[in-house]
């Protein structure tokens, strides 16, 4: 009898640890496919641009959105000028505009994104985030603008996220952090 309780609790530990060995992968979603547009989220503002800029000149789409908040500011500069600045400067205006955002989370900002993606008519949009943040922009995005179709392709910065989450302080609480995010997004946000 012991030993069947112990065995028990030693499988459940080794299929926890399994599971919990993936936590990280199973964030990322990474499959960019061609779109009308791709719309890189606001936020991280160096590797997700450059992952958006490569698929576009690899021809994914013909349309860039970069998503800037309107009320973030940089020293005395606001974000979404330095973004139009930074998209004067890449010499492609007619293929990559920056998208305003008002909201502060991602819930919020799939509603200002719809915006953008009015102007344009498009139907296929494809989202260019941090890695981590890929399938739960994924959900909040086909929840929030069901109209359109939605895929992900994932801006990695190895600095800051990776999959053996276990091995690295910052990977571990990015992929916590993300999980718990995930999860609230699930039980409470998704039915407000």
């Amino acid at each position: 009898m012991r030993f069947s309780r112990l065995f028990i609790v030693l499988f459940l530990v080794v299929v926890f640890a399994a599971l919990a060995s993936q936590a990280a992968r199973f964030l990322v979603v990474d499959e960019p496919e061609k779109s009308d547009a791709i719309v890189v989220l606001a936020g991280e503002t160096n590797v997700r641009p450059s992952r958006a800029l490569e698929l576009l000149r690899q021809g994914v789409a013909p349309r860039v959105f970069m998503n800037a908040e309107t009320r973030d500011l940089i020293y005395d500069q606001r974000l979404v000028d330095i973004a139009q600045r930074y998209v004067n400067g890449l010499g492609e205006e007619n293929r990559v505009s920056v998208c305003p955002i008002v909201g502060f989370s991602t819930k919020a900002e799939a509603d200002d994104v719809s915006r953008c993606l009015q102007s344009l008519g498009a139907h296929r949009v494809l989202i260019v985030t941090s890695d981590y943040h890929t399938r739960r922009a994924l959900m909040i995005f086909r929840h929030r603008l069901p109209q359109y179709q939605f895929n992900a392709a994932a801006a990695r910065n190895p600095a800051q996220f990776g999959g053996a989450w276990w091995t690295n302080r910052e990977w571990a609480k990015v992929t916590f952090d993300e999980w718990l995010k995930m999860l609230w997004w699930e039980a409470v946000d998704r039915w407000r």
